[in-house]
């Protein structure tokens, strides 16, 4: 008879440059944003910091009062704008197949307002087993505890710094803003290139001993 181990692994990915290239969609919103409201927005700079939540980025360009305002209309304007030019980053697909393989979770913590995310998701045809929205660093702790996550996969220093405050294992991957340096000096417990070298780093992590 085969015992089954009662703790399904649950493992927990950022979205933005870590499943997704956020960064065209980002773009073209930031730019309607500014044409929108006659506010100047460096689109550029803007999508070489992505990872914190929206209002860290909109109070560079607009007072202090206005963002929280301003933050809805993005929100608002950001399906129309954003969904359709983002491209999964490579090796997405198969990193959630990889999870679900070994018989596990796959859930999606992110910053980003979560009916955008899953939007993202749904129009790339990924289909992780949650999307939890509007977390950010240590925040994410909260979802990945509640998911019982022993392992987040991220891009962001950020990232790093919730699987830590979650006791899960950090895999960072270094396609975002933060290289591979960063993200080891942050604490990063594995630092793989990109997404493609997941499956294999996981084959070797579910067949290590507890």
């Amino acid at each position: 008879m085969v015992h089954m181990t009662s703790r399904v692994l649950t493992i927990g990915f950022d979205l933005d440059m870590t499943l997704i290239d956020s960064r065209p969609g980002i773009h073209a919103c930031y730019q309607a944003l500014s044409t929108r409201t006659g506010t100047y927005i460096d689109a550029d700079l803007t999508i070489t910091r992505l990872g914190p939540p929206l209002a860290e980025e909109l109070v560079n360009w607009f007072p202090a009062e206005e963002v929280e305002a301003v933050a809805d209309l993005y929100r608002e304007m950001y399906p129309t704008h954003a969904i359709a030019p983002t491209p999964a980053m490579a090796g997405a697909r198969e990193a959630i197949a990889a999870v679900r393989e070994t018989g596990g979770r796959a859930i999606v913590v992110t910053a980003k307002y979560e009916p955008n995310a899953k939007l993202h998701l749904s129009h790339l045809g990924i289909e992780p087993d949650a999307v939890i929205g509007g977390l950010w660093a240590e925040g994410k702790a909260e979802a990945l505890r509640e998911y019982d996550a022993g392992v987040y996969v991220g891009d962001h220093t950020g990232d790093v710094r919730g699987a830590r405050a979650a006791n899960a294992l950090s895999v960072a991957v270094a396609t975002g803003p933060c290289d591979a340096d960063e993200l080891r000096e942050a604490g990063a417990d594995v630092v793989l290139t990109d997404l493609t070298e997941f499956p294999s780093w996981l084959a070797g992590h579910t067949k290590a001993p507890l």
